[in-house]
């Protein structure tokens, strides 16, 4: 396993870290040895994050982990999830400490080590998204982290870069938290793009369509925040599972057809020159040095080995990162 710093935090954290989501399947599912077996294996390999949320199996997730590591006497770092209902007529610092509170009950443990907002942030409250002063404002969602962390409960903060880019970008430059889930994949590779400015400029539109997240990795490198990279599969799409992606789009300006269109040009570029087409994901993410590790959501103990080989493989090569950057120019071949 290969290490590098989460920003501020001065972690070095694995390169792969190991997410407990629902939408992998090993840490909420019914087969309790199939999880121990997991866990064990990923401490092995030396990842030493791992990363779960609430709303993973309703706490199904939490539970597991807390139990697995206390049988296993192992004590790495945890990061958990907290999102804030926006209907709720409870407030949203009430609904930060009750949802912590649980968590921690659930892993077992008296401090969690990153607690993460898990809202979009955007012009407007609703759905998942929160708005400027919901997040930021006094009463908003940092300052009930802050007081926690303050109570010694949580380690250090974070925030999903979700929603509106600028807004993001505000959000990562205020100093108040520590680390980002970031949104980057063969995909979608514009986080990793330079010019924020292009982001509005009409003259000079992005070369494909998709969300624009320019600036936003440059943003997190430039104010020393760690960035844990998220959904480098694409939700599935970069490996065929277009009907689990269908059901998980998060980010503005997406059409499945279109999505599908670039995961086919991905495969024809790549066929299986560079491992599989998870690991090339994987190392495709970590060739930009501004990113940590990958949240990495293995589905079965077959993926959880794909991506410890992915790491030992290291990133795309630069002449292959060359290629893909042609391929973006192109829209992917349309131009």
């Amino acid at each position: 396993m290969k290490y590098r710093r989460l920003g501020r935090t001065d972690v070095e954290i694995s390169e792969l870290a190991f997410s407990c989501s629902e939408a992998a399947g090993l840490m909420t599912g019914d087969d309790q040895e199939n999880a121990f077996n997991a866990i064990k294996r990923a401490l092995d390999a030396g990842i030493n994050w791992f990363d779960t949320s609430p709303s993973d199996g309703n706490g199904k997730s939490e539970e597991n982990l807390g139990r697995i590591l206390k049988e296993l006497d192992a004590k790495p770092y945890v990061s958990a999830k907290v999102e804030i209902n926006t209907e709720a007529s409870e407030g949203i610092s009430d609904q930060i400490e009750r949802s912590l509170e649980q968590s921690l009950k659930r892993l077992q443990v008296d401090q969690i080590d990153l607690y993460q907002l898990h809202n979009w942030i955007d012009g407007a409250s609703g759905n998942r998204a929160l708005d400027t002063e919901s997040v930021l404002g006094p009463e908003g969602a940092i300052s009930g982290l802050e007081i926690l962390r303050d109570r010694g409960l949580i380690k250090w903060i974070g925030a999903t870069a979700l929603g509106d880019t600028g807004l993001s970008r505000r959000l990562i430059e205020s100093n108040r938290v520590d680390t980002a889930l970031v949104y980057i994949n063969m995909i979608n590779p514009t986080a990793a793009h330079k010019d924020p400015s292009r982001s509005f400029d009409a003259a000079a539109p992005k070369a494909s369509r998709g969300q624009d997240f320019t600036g936003v990795l440059g943003c997190c490198a430039e104010n020393d925040v760690g960035v844990i990279a998220i959904r480098v599969l694409a939700a599935g799409a970069i490996i065929g599972e277009f009907k689990h992606y269908k059901d998980r789009i998060v980010t503005k300006d997406t059409d499945v057809d279109d999505v599908r269109f670039k995961a086919d040009a991905i495969k024809d570029l790549l066929a299986d020159s560079q491992g599989t087409l998870a690991q090339a994901a994987i190392r495709f993410v970590l060739s930009h040095p501004e990113i940590a590790c990958v949240n990495f959501g293995a589905g079965t103990l077959h993926d959880l080995e794909d991506g410890v080989a992915a790491i030992e493989m290291g990133p795309l090569p630069d002449d292959v990162m060359a290629r893909f950057d042609d391929l973006y120019q192109s829209d992917f071949g349309r131009n």
